[in-house]
């Protein structure tokens, strides 16, 4: 099996009496785009530090290419991170800032001058290598900070939020320059940031955190098509959360569940069982919930049409039932117009069993 360029083995972190991280057990491979991911506070930003040598683990061993770098300090690992900010240095050019990293290696001015302007041709900006920093754009400055991280070929880069400032046309932009770069050079890429568009758009992994722990890891559609638990559930979006209990089992091998809002078959995720009377966590896609005046499904519950959200080509239908469950409905704009449907209209919410999934962790 491949050696993982990156380990973390048993890592936790604490300030004090804080515990930002907890047992973090992860593999990342050579040549890997991995994307870390969570609301503010659930350790990402941490993780990554640990990884550049700015926070040191208070438990536990973090290993690159084999070899353990708990004690090395940042400048001693090849780790470069892109950081929010990007700091880049104001009192130098756009040429200066990329040579930084090669000059601080010792390298001879001729050498060092000629890679970097290799980088600035690859990325687009050498018309700006004599432009001060601050005369140019957010996007131009981010393709600097790759440039200088970059131009000393490190076997993993870290990118910290490194879009967030950016406005959306522009992020997306930068997401298939970063994506593209990842791809042609090979390089590791661990990147943090709470945005799920970006994570999902560019990564091979996403990790995603919570409260210090590591809720899940996968590939964006596994991840989304299969949550473990509540938390994951809930932070991709698009979902429908059920609770209930278990009352058998049908032919098909699907779950019958007895809930408040009457009974539903759903599916078991590969390796998980479920015994009578166990109460259990079900969640529906937004994107498998049909609408209809005459049911035909077993699953179905009766609502009214209490909001709609217009995203692009895409709408979203917010339904609510007698009893106060929220439901999200997700259409094509083109089927939407065809369903007719409008705010305060009563209709049933439908699904198939096998679109039902009884998650891992809940």
């Amino acid at each position: 099996m491949t050696q993982p360029l990156v380990v973390f083995d048993n890592v936790v972190k604490h300030f004090g009496s804080y515990q930002a991280v907890e047992r973090m057990n992860l593999e990342i491979y050579k040549g890997e785009f991995v994307a870390i991911m969570g609301s503010s506070g659930c350790g990402k930003t941490t993780t990554l530090r640990m990884l550049a040598g700015l926070d040191k683990p208070s438990e536990g061993e973090i290993r690159l290419n084999g070899e353990r770098i708990n004690d090395l300090r940042s400048w001693e690992r090849d780790t470069p991170l892109v950081w929010q900010n990007l700091a880049l240095f104001p009192f130098l050019n756009v040429l200066e800032n990329v040579e930084f990293g090669l000059r601080m290696r010792g390298m001879a001015k001729a050498e060092r001058r000629k890679k970097a302007l290799e980088w600035l041709e690859r990325l687009g900006l050498e018309e700006f290598a004599t432009r001060d920093i601050s005369l140019l754009s957010g996007g131009q400055r981010q393709r600097v900070a790759l440039a200088r991280s970059l131009v000393t070929e490190p076997p993993i880069l870290l990118l910290d939020e490194p879009l967030s400032a950016l406005d959306a046309h522009l992020s997306v932009r930068m997401q298939g320059v970063l994506t593209g770069l990842q791809k042609d050079l090979g390089i590791t890429f661990v990147y943090v940031t709470h945005s799920q568009s970006e994570a999902f758009a560019m990564a091979d992994r996403v990790v995603i955190m919570s409260r210090g722990r590591v809720e899940q890891i996968g590939s964006p559609q596994a991840v989304f098509l299969e949550p473990h638990n509540r938390f994951v559930a809930e932070f991709v979006g698009g979902k429908n959360i059920l609770s209930g209990t278990v009352v058998g089992f049908d032919d098909g091998g699907l779950v019958r569940i007895d809930s408040p809002h009457g009974g539903f078959l759903a599916r078991l995720p590969e390796g998980k069982t479920v015994v009578p009377a166990e109460r259990v966590t079900v969640c529906i896609s937004a994107e498998h919930i049909e609408l209809t005046a005459q049911p035909v499904r077993r699953n179905r519950l009766s609502c009214t049409v209490v909001g709609e959200e217009f995203i692009g080509s895409m709408v979203n239908l917010y339904l609510e039932t007698k009893d106060g469950l929220e439901l999200q409905v997700q259409k094509l704009q083109a089927d939407y117009q065809l369903l007719g449907v409008h705010c305060g209209q009563q209709i049933f919410a439908e699904w198939d069993g096998a679109h039902a999934l009884i998650l891992r962790g809940d």
